[in-house]
């Protein structure tokens, strides 16, 4: 089926401290047409620079789309709904807080910046939210809709998305929990493990703390943990110990896009929906 002729599909976009990823979403099924599409962060990660790269990506994603003949011409792919994943709080519009980008970032209005950039309408949410909807919908989450579920990323930072009944509470921003003295993402974040060259036991070491100390805030039925690292989840999630139930993200590094996806088709709403078996 093709992006030309059903609303079904649409854009998704997720802004990372490392690297912003588009792709083009089915949104009933939540799989990739083709392989998302990356670039790197830019330095500063400025809003202007961020834009632009926003920007760039997205014409990269509609020439591949008409290159593998997904679409008749550009203006089919170019109408679909546009959704992005932001690391950080929006309120009423403007960027309220955000860890990891450029701290120019604090004040701004986030869709005006991007639409002029892109000519385009889109539709934000927080990252690790815009992943919690995915997996809930698609994913790991998806067979326990009526329990409390918390998504952990862990990937430049630590994102959390918190959802109860089926029903998402956004901006939660448990990875800046206090972990011995400091923000525990800059201790158990995977870019701690790279940077530091930490073993999968040693790293396990760390997020067993975190997570403990989750446990002591929130009290989930399940906990999800996704990011890229998770595809490598038999290296490290059978060293941590939880009351929750403890799985791995199904949709790895593709959820922010796909739920990204979700809320542009939905028109701004995060809705929690049953998808296919």
């Amino acid at each position: 089926m093709s992006a030309e002729t059903s609303p079904r599909f649409a854009i998704g976009i997720d802004i990372g401290g490392t690297g912003i990823k588009a792709a083009l979403v089915d949104t009933v099924t939540g799989k990739l047409p083709f392989k998302r599409l990356r670039e790197l962060t830019p330095k500063p990660s400025t809003p202007d620079a961020v834009a632009a790269t926003i920007a760039t990506l997205l014409d990269a994603l509609s020439e591949r789309a008409v290159e593998l003949e997904l679409v008749a011409d550009r203006a089919a792919i170019d109408s679909l709904p546009v959704g992005c994943g932001f690391p950080g709080v929006i309120r009423k519009g403007l960027v309220e807080y955000t860890a990891n980008l450029d701290q120019s970032w604090i004040g701004s209005p986030i869709a005006d910046i991007i639409g002029e950039s892109t000519g385009r309408t889109v539709y934000f949410l927080n990252d690790a939210d815009a992943a919690g909807l995915a997996e809930m919908t698609f994913g790991a989450g998806r067979k326990h809709r009526k329990k409390t579920v918390l998504l952990t990323t862990l990937g430049t930072g630590i994102g959390t998305a918190l959802f109860t009944q089926g029903r998402m509470v956004p901006y939660t921003e448990l990875g800046h929990i206090e972990m011995n003295g400091a923000d525990a993402e800059t201790q158990a974040a995977e870019s701690v493990r790279t940077r530091l060259g930490l073993t999968y036991p040693e790293w396990a070491a760390r997020l067993q703390q975190y997570y403990s100390q989750i446990e002591l805030l929130v009290a989930p039925d399940v906990i999800i943990v996704g990011g890229g690292v998770s595809k490598s989840h038999d290296q490290f999630l059978p060293l941590i110990e939880t009351r929750a139930k403890l799985k791995p993200a199904k949709l790895y590094n593709n959820a922010g896009t796909v739920g990204a996806a979700m809320i542009a088709v939905n028109g701004g709403k995060a809705k929690v929906r049953r998808s296919p078996s």
